[in-house]
């Protein structure tokens, strides 16, 4: 059970993380615009797809729940 608990508390702290990065994620320039991402704009008709912002995201909490994996 022990195990359980700790997984429990792991998941807590990173939707808590997650949570606060969504508050102020709008507040931090170039967050969602950077180059690389798609966004076409044609007529009524708008995409956007931000694909480097979503590797970077990705790669930085790799990165974070990478240390907390280690023994």
């Amino acid at each position: 059970m022990n195990g359980v608990g700790r997984m429990l508390i792991l998941f807590g702290a990173v939707l808590i993380a997650t949570g606060l990065i969504f508050q102020f994620l709008g507040k931090i320039p170039g967050i969602g615009r950077l180059p690389g991402d798609v966004y076409i704009r044609r007529g009524n008709f708008t995409f956007y797809f931000p694909i480097v912002t979503s590797i970077l995201i990705s790669l930085i909490l790799s990165l974070i729940l990478s240390f907390f994996w280690r023994k």
